[in-house]
């Protein structure tokens, strides 16, 4: 049996339904680099765990631990938090990271409720003062800025994609099979599951490097274009906000904020955005903001990095072109 460190902190990482890691694994490992010595637990279909445990290493974990089984049919995040739970038995870790996607979400509630754990979700960062791992939040649309700690035992911490930059070194395989007892929780089964591939030569918007927002300032659908066209010129994902989906511009899919995708970009730019509460909630984490409006009041002025009043069908034509003259 493997003898774990004592400061090891245990990492849940998702799978895709094609059994590869999630992006947010690089992240989750390198926050757990920073407070401790990670150990990644991979819970997936059988013969998905080698090539994961293999990719799982490469970013950062120090030993991997795989639950295999969890086939069509299974109950959804109950095999997530039988398998936690039992990799929290074995480890005794500091903390547990799990990624604040849908499914992980659901899973550590489920697990911190078993254990009677202390549960802090949608992180940001975390880092390690003398009495254990802290857990740091961005609150109330990004206006405070707040900390979290557990008086006893391992705090479960769902940390948000992309706003963790850090990243671990890469480590030596070393797997194991971890043994699980099924708790025989009532939950709902995955019937089956039908992979929709989409080409797209943009990211995927949850996790993307940059991301270019547009609001109902566009003004149609149509007009919406110009945020695509900028979003390509930067090799950047497309996101919206609720006006502009509401609007009819955009699917739901492209909403940034509170009721949508939170990113943390390391560049987002807000065209013809007004900056709600309710989309600062979703963005206000980016490392640098771009903000271009005609209203020189509009309250996404007053988190941006960078600001510029004026009519973003003047700006933004402008901007591609230069983007595009630098590429040639």
């Amino acid at each position: 049996m493997t003898d774990f460190q004592a400061d090891s902190i245990l990492v849940l990482l998702d799978l895709t339904p094609s059994g590869e890691l999630t992006k947010s694994a690089a992240g989750l490992l390198g926050a757990a680099a920073g407070v401790g010595t990670p150990v990644a637990l991979i819970v997936g279909a059988a013969g998905a765990g080698e090539q994961a445990a293999a990719d799982a290493a490469a970013l950062g974990a120090t030993h991997v631990l795989v639950a295999e089984g969890a086939e069509a049919g299974a109950q959804v995040t109950v095999p997530g938090a039988d398998a936690l739970a039992a990799a929290a038995e074995l480890v005794r870790p500091d903390a547990i990271l799990v990624p604040n996607s849908i499914e992980g979400r659901e899973v550590a509630g489920r697990y911190a409720a078993r254990s009677r754990s202390g549960l802090a979700v949608d992180a940001v960062a975390v880092s390690r003062d003398a009495e254990g791992v802290v857990a740091h939040h961005s609150v109330y649309g990004g206006a405070y800025n707040v900390d979290s700690a557990v008086t006893w035992g391992a705090p479960v911490i769902t940390v948000r994609e992309g706003a963790v930059d850090a990243r671990a070194e890469a480590q030596p395989v070393s797997t194991e099979q971890l043994a699980v007892e099924a708790s025989g929780r009532r939950a709902a089964a995955i019937g089956r599951v039908d992979e929709a591939v989409v080409t797209s030569s943009r990211p995927e918007l949850r996790g993307a490097a940059k991301v270019v927002s547009g609001g109902r300032g566009l003004g149609s659908e149509a007009q919406f274009a110009l945020v695509e066209q900028l979003a390509d010129v930067l090799g950047a994902a497309v996101g919206a906000s609720r006006a502009a989906v509401d609007a009819g511009y955009v699917p739901q899919s492209y909403q940034v904020g509170q009721t949508g995708v939170s990113v943390s970009p390391q560049l987002y730019i807000a065209l013809g955005i007004s900056g709600a509460i309710q989309h600062r909630a979703g963005m206000q984490t980016a490392k640098t903001i771009v903000a271009i409006n005609k209203d020189g009041d509009a309250p996404i002025f007053e988190i941006a990095d960078f600001g510029i009043v004026g009519d973003l069908f003047t700006v933004v034509p402008q901007l591609i072109a230069a983007l595009e003259a630098r590429k040639a």
